[in-house]
């Protein structure tokens, strides 16, 4: 298992540009299985979760061309659909978080799936329920194969319908959207997830042939169509990349522009850098956000303590909760995070208090941070990323600590960070990949 070895306290300068969206590579790749013909996607970024993926769609008989690093054209037009109900083709979605987001394609084209429940970040219960109430108000039946342990879905042919979402789930709304497009007659979502990502896989689908309006909000009408066809789509930069590399610039940052950035769909990320105090300069489609001896965490109107908590959009994502966190620790002034859509994301601050950061964790879900203000740095130390988003709070507190830290575990970084050691090795940081 491969580790990262970073020598803390070097300034970092320069031009960085954000990779593709990881959250809207899988569902649009996904959505490629609903049409046999063409489907060319830009911008997918070179990243184990993503790479897994367009691994599995190969096995399952899709056809994948490599246009460059990047840029990719599918053609679903002969499946192995015996393949998509074996043993093996299960035990490997359940090994793949991203591998759910196949199963709307598949029924809505195909009229069947077979799923076990997928694997990804262990930062708690991410349950399926919506994905499944999606399924079943759509006329989807569930067989439970207690002998094989996994879940076999059926249907004839989909059929429109009015459905209220328990939750605004992401990946739950887009499993169903793709459902959807091939369904019988109108569906309409309520409380669907309306994240830019599950715009940009609204509007490929109407590229596709399909017919949904109301993107962009929480209420979705879409009209079956009988058929999709290709599509060309490019996919938008990676939000929350873009999150961690501010907040990166904020702590050991000597002067860092981040590069076309999709401003109008970073939502309120920017603004809850700025209530840590991080300033940051807008020109363009550019963030310059520079060097900075001190930034002051704001208060509320009343004076007390500000909250930064997890919402879903137009909220602040929860993906970027660890990030700022960290940023928080170097701030001056104190705040309360509140992370509330996952139970154990917060458990990493172990591993800055053992480096010297300020941090009380109040329960699962809330965490208050007394910043340094620069005054006294982060120690070094040996930690192991457990997530994804922890993986890269952690690696930026080994930026700025004082001494060598080792982080192990480093493939949960590579998962949704396409070579990030030397794309920050190139601003000035000296990072490098070992072997145990």
């Amino acid at each position: 298992m491969e580790s990262f070895v970073i020598e803390g306290g070097h300034l970092l300068k320069g031009t960085i540009i954000p990779q593709g969206a990881k959250n809207e590579a899988l569902q649009v790749i996904c959505a490629s299985l609903l049409t046999p013909e063409k489907v060319e996607i830009r911008n997918i970024p070179d990243i184990l979760d993503v790479n897994n993926l367009i691994l599995l769609l190969k096995e399952i008989g899709v056809k994948v061309s490599r246009e460059n690093r990047n840029d990719y054209v599918f053609q679903a037009d002969e499946l192995k659909l015996d393949y998509l109900e074996s043993d093996e083709f299960v035990r490997k979605c359940a090994a793949l978080r991203g591998s759910v987001l196949m199963i709307g394609p598949l029924l809505a084209r195909f009229g069947k799936a077979v799923v076990a429940e997928p694997g990804g970040d262990k930062i708690g219960r991410r349950r399926l329920d919506t994905h499944f109430l999606g399924f079943k108000y759509l006329g989807a039946r569930f067989d439970f194969n207690e002998q094989r342990n996994v879940y076999e879905i059926h249907s004839s042919r989909l059929k429109g319908c009015y459905m209220l979402l328990d939750e605004a789930s992401v990946t739950g709304t887009a499993n169903i959207i793709m459902a959807s497009v091939l369904a019988k007659g109108t569906t309409t979502i309520y409380n669907a997830a309306c994240e830019p990502y599950i715009q940009q896989l609204c509007h490929l689908l109407n590229q596709m042939g399909a017919n949904i309006s109301g993107i962009g909000s929480n209420l979705l009408t879409i009209v079956g169509v009988d058929s999709l066809h290709g599509a060309s789509h490019r996919i938008l930069p990676d939000m929350i990349e873009v999150g961690s590399f501010i907040g990166m610039a904020a702590m050991v940052g000597d002067g860092i522009r981040i590069k076309n950035v999709s401003l109008p769909n970073l939502g309120i990320i920017p603004s809850a850098f700025r209530r840590l105090g991080v300033k940051m300069k807008v020109e363009g489609d550019d963030l310059f956000i520079p060097r900075q001896a001190h930034y002051i965490i704001d208060s509320f109107i009343d004076g007390s303590i500000m909250t930064l908590a997890d919402a879903p959009w137009p909220g602040l994502t929860p993906d970027l909760i660890s990030v700022l966190l960290v940023v928080a620790t170097q701030a001056r002034g104190s705040v309360l995070f509140h992370q509330k859509m996952f139970e154990s994301r917060l458990f990493f601050v172990d591993k800055l208090i053992d480096m010297g950061a300020q941090i009380i964790l109040c329960d699962p879900h809330r965490a208050v941070v007394v910043g340094h203000d620069h005054k006294k740095r982060l120690r070094a130390g040996r930690m192991t990323s457990p997530d994804i988003r922890a993986g890269i709070a952690l690696l930026i507190a080994a930026l700025s600590a004082q001494g060598t830290s080792r982080i192990d575990n480093i493939a949960q970084i590579d998962r949704g960070y396409e070579d990030i050691e030397s794309r920050l090795n190139a601003l000035g940081a000296h990072i490098q990949r070992v072997n145990p």
